[in-house]
């Protein structure tokens, strides 16, 4: 396909009311001006008409909300060894394949760098990366074979995370079976749907949501080597657990011996109040009800035993068929615009770090990915023995609370 020119650009932006980006175009070199042109070209205009516009979705009468009940401890426990069975003889054929989300940066821990680099280690270094890759080879060593394992990253911190995997041999991981892609982007805009200029040569681009991982994965041509594997169910898991089991045995013998298109894991909430998102049904089919979609009534409920009936909060760590995640493909995801805090450069060609939401970024989530299954197996997990997310510097799911629990579940720090 031959590079669009300035004048088709220019044209393109006068129709949709963007010239703005061409404003340093007469300033840089002819290969950034290539560039800029390529990147304008690119971008997708039916997201940036997306604001403004009212969403077009179910009203809260036309919602059916119910609770979705999970598998219980004590089932879990009294089915362990028919489960693992199940779960080991598919990991052993290699029909599981694990997929990391780790496009994003360590910001909100004050640390520039991709998030899994983050050293959470207290005596000697102990990365995020590291303890994944750690708990997934509990995994492979279990089942005596390796699960092929999908590296997610961004555009911003591709090259550093490839470069740190090779710095430190894969944390024993066999190289072969590790593979990373790069996420889609999506152009970032300020209130008025103006695309914001990063740099006066690149537009603001950002990755486009954690529900992005599967067409991302994709395009990077890995669907074709899944198939060639043998792979009928992927996993997906975010870069921020440090606990999470990765394709554990019982787990993926329990969602395999289900029939459900997938599975999550959860934990029992905390508290009614816990800010944390809850599998449910909506209109008959699996749905994550975002905590501060919860009305007072849903939080309180309670069944005939004074169990809440809400109370499954959602890891981010999920086991979805394959098939089933080609045939929604086809599909659009639903595309969130969310308030962010976006740099840019203003009129005078500075750079502004706004302390203040700006703009929008447009993002799919995976949450919509469950809705569109017709069915999911809740598998409740031991709150103190898989979830220590690393969200924040201090204070609640932070790096000291996540310290503490790792310590607890004999991790040496």
């Amino acid at each position: 396909m031959s590079s669009p020119t300035y004048e088709q650009i220019y044209t393109l932006l006068q129709e949709q009311d963007q010239l703005h980006l061409l404003k340093y175009y007469e300033e840089l070199e002819p290969d950034r001006q290539a560039s800029l042109l390529e990147q304008i070209s690119a971008i997708d205009w039916n997201l940036i008409h997306m604001v403004g516009q009212k969403p077009v979705s179910e009203t809260e009468a036309e919602k059916k909300i119910e609770p979705l009940g999970a598998m219980e401890l004590s089932e879990i426990e009294q089915r362990h060894d028919e489960f693992e069975a199940i779960g080991l003889e598919a990991l052993r054929a290699q029909k599981t394949g694990a997929v990391l989300l780790a496009g994003g940066q360590g910001t909100r821990l004050g640390f520039d760098k991709p998030k899994g680099m983050f050293n959470i280690g207290v005596t000697r270094p102990l990365y995020i990366f590291e303890c994944l890759i750690n708990n997934l080879m509990d995994v492979v060593k279990q089942a005596g074979a390796w699960v092929p394992l999908y590296i997610m990253t961004s555009q911003k911190n591709h090259e550093e995370t490839t470069s740190f995997f090779r710095e430190h041999d894969y944390f024993g991981y066999d190289p072969e079976y590790i593979h990373f892609f790069r996420q889609d982007m999506a152009p970032s805009v300020d209130y008025n749907g103006k695309v914001l200029l990063e740099a006066k040569d690149r537009i603001s681009l950002s990755p486009n949501g954690n529900g992005g991982w599967f067409s991302s994965l994709c395009r990077a041509g890995y669907l074709e080597d899944m198939h060639k594997k043998g792979i009928e169910w992927l996993s997906v898991f975010s870069v921020d657990n440090v606990l999470q089991r990765i394709n554990d045995p019982v787990y993926v013998g329990a969602v395999l011996a289900s029939g459900c298109d997938c599975g999550g894991k959860v934990v029992r909430k905390a508290s009614p109040e816990e800010r944390v998102g809850v599998l449910c049904k909506e209109s008959g089919k699996p749905a994550i009800v975002e905590y501060y979609e919860m009305t007072d009534d849903m939080r309180l409920l309670r069944d005939e035993n004074g169990n809440l009936l809400y109370n499954f909060g959602v890891t981010l760590n999920y086991l979805f068929r394959l098939k089933r995640l080609e045939e929604i493909r086809t599909q659009k995801l639903p595309v969130h615009i969310v308030e962010k805090k976006i740099p840019y450069i203003n009129e005078k060609g500075e750079e502004v770090k706004p302390e203040t939401p700006n703009g929008y970024k447009f993002e799919e989530l995976v949450l919509d990915m469950i809705h569109m299954m017709d069915s999911c197996l809740p598998y409740e997990i031991v709150r103190e023995n898989e979830f220590a997310p690393v969200k924040n510097r201090e204070g609640v799911d932070s790096v000291d609370t996540a310290r503490e629990l790792l310590t607890r579940n004999g991790v040496q720090l």
